[in-house]
């Protein structure tokens, strides 16, 4: 590509796009440059550095993925909500497995991410589903990290052909969002943590 070609938009694309295909901790401004058929300092009038490119596709990928499920989730309520949530967030992540490595790259700065109204959108659609299960604070925190572990985990199995045995994989994530289902619905509220907040 011409380097009137390049915006910091287009090289944020392509590095997600070198991410998926290498993935997100191989990539390099050296390895985009060469894709792009430029110099490193090409693109440097667009990324500060390797950190800022790699926070760009991580916030990239994550607005991806909140797209994604807040289009799957509307309109739906409780069970077909979750399970809604539940397969787009698997189909994005298998789908771009470089995108979504860098969603959940411990190293970003806590700082960006604190601020990014993308995460906070994330949540924001994490507790609005699952308060279709009457959960509030602190349940909705602890539910939400089971639900985010739970994905993640079989996710990264999946991916990674963690699953040897015959049976099909597909049937098996589908009964294991039967069962967080039926967990939710009857979630072990944390009764001494209400208690202590409403006093003797």
């Amino acid at each position: 590509m011409a380097r009137a070609g390049l915006t910091s938009e287009r090289v944020t694309e392509a590095a997600a796009e070198l991410a998926d295909a290498v993935g997100f901790e191989n990539i390099t401004v050296s390895a985009l440059a060469r894709s792009f058929k430029v110099k490193d300092a090409s693109l440097y009038s667009h990324v500060k550095n390797l950190r800022d490119l790699r926070e760009r596709v991580a916030l990239l990928a994550a607005e991806e993925l909140a797209d994604r499920i807040a289009a799957a989730v509307a309109g739906r309520s409780g069970k077909e909500a979750m399970v809604a949530f539940a397969n787009a967030y698997r189909d994005y992540a298998l789908a771009h497995p470089g995108r979504y490595a860098a969603t959940q790259a411990v190293q970003l700065d806590p700082a960006l991410l604190a601020r990014s109204t993308v995460y906070i959108r994330t949540i924001e659609l994490t507790h609005a589903m699952l308060r279709a299960y009457r959960l509030v604070e602190p349940d909705l925190t602890d539910a939400g990290r089971l639900l985010r572990s739970a994905f993640h985990g079989y996710i990264n199995l999946e991916a990674n052909g963690g699953f040897s045995h015959s049976r099909d994989v597909q049937r098996s994530w589908e009964q294991a969002l039967n069962g967080l289902h039926l967990l939710l619905e009857n979630w072990p509220s944390d009764s001494s943590h209400h208690a202590a907040e409403e006093g003797p």
